[in-house]
């Protein structure tokens, strides 16, 4: 398996496809970086040589913000968010949706699952008394 920026990259798959598993890379980042390196997108990951693999690094390291460089950039942004005390801040701190979705019936994803009420049953009253 082809390595970039610290993540395997599946090689059973086309490079153009491969390389959205970086994070930060789409398909239409991926694109670019093929034609700018005027690459074959349909080719598989595994038949990429090793002097391709390093183009593609050195290009991704130069051009493009991904994988820890992004996240941290992402965290650093939330964090700003918080410490200001912006309204997006705040809803990041309470884990609800920060760009305006209902939350009565839907955000499932950000709220989790829903906490259950009733059907819960202490263990002692749960167990069956011996017959006779």
């Amino acid at each position: 398996m082809p390595r970039i920026l610290g993540v395997d990259i599946p090689k059973n798959k086309k490079v153009r496809i491969s390389l959205c598993y970086i994070y930060g890379i789409g398909p239409v980042v991926a694109e670019k970086i093929i034609s700018s390196l005027n690459l074959d997108g349909d080719k598989r990951a595994s038949e990429l040589t090793d002097e391709e693999v390093s183009r593609i690094l050195t290009y991704v390291q130069s051009n493009v913000i991904a994988e820890g460089e992004l996240r941290r950039k992402v965290t650093q942004d939330i964090r700003r968010l918080i410490e200001i005390g912006s309204y997006r801040g705040s809803r990041h701190k309470k884990g609800l949706p920060a760009r305006g979705q209902r939350t009565k019936r839907n955000a499932r994803t950000r709220k989790g699952p829903r906490p259950r009420v009733g059907g819960i049953k202490s263990k002692s009253k749960s167990k069956s008394k011996p017959s006779k």
